[in-house]
């Protein structure tokens, strides 16, 4: 029986090379959905994000099976999405020197027929390097944070900022490549290279 077609829900670079690395075959749907916040709960926020996500993906494309993802940062107990303006992101990295965040992200995995999708929430911890304007700036000049949670990107000269993380590294660039793997091995959608559906 052939493999449904697979459909990540996100527009995100990131997450379109994290799913790509794994080698299968993918389209990309940017659903349209209001996204929630929870001042006080990342884990909740992330977690509606994503179902509400691969719901309207679902909507779209019901005979595939559906990859959604939302990210926020949890920073002094606060939550963080996308900041709004460059200001706003650099006042963002500026607070960060010296402190440590946790990074949640939520995914949800929708098979075909399915009411309600997998959920799936992971954490990583990030801590930031004592660091002043200049370093920030310099961030800045490479770097467009307006598309980034938290307003940075582990992988995107975030040695600038970041001195250690526990944890995993792609959970912080937005889809946590084990969790993701082991779900498409398990609903036999992911196969070795050259193997035919």
């Amino acid at each position: 029986m052939a493999a449904p077609p697979l459909v990540l829900a996100s527009a995100s670079p990131r997450r379109r090379a994290i799913l790509g690395s794994l080698g299968v075959r993918f389209h990309v749907f940017q659903p349209r959905c209001v996204e929630v916040s929870y001042p006080d709960d990342p884990a909740a926020t992330v977690g509606t994000n994503a179902r509400h996500k691969a719901l309207a993906a679902q909507a779209r494309h019901p005979h595939a099976a559906i990859i959604a993802a939302d990210t926020v940062i949890c920073f002094r107990g606060r939550v963080l999405g996308k900041p709004r303006t460059i200001a706003e992101a650099r006042d963002w990295l500026l607070a960060y020197a010296g402190y440590a965040q946790t990074v949640f992200t939520g995914v949800a995995l929708l098979l075909p027929g399915a009411e309600r999708p997998a959920l799936r929430i992971e954490a990583t911890s990030l801590l930031f390097k004592e660091y002043g304007p200049e370093t920030v700036d310099r961030y800045l000049l490479r770097v467009r944070p307006l598309d980034r949670a938290g307003a940075y990107d582990v992988n995107d000269h975030g040695d600038l900022l970041i001195a250690g993380r526990v944890g995993g590294h792609t959970n912080a660039m937005g889809l946590p490549r084990g969790l993701v793997r082991d779900w498409l091995a398990a609903n036999g959608l992911l196969r070795p290279p050259g193997e035919e559906a």
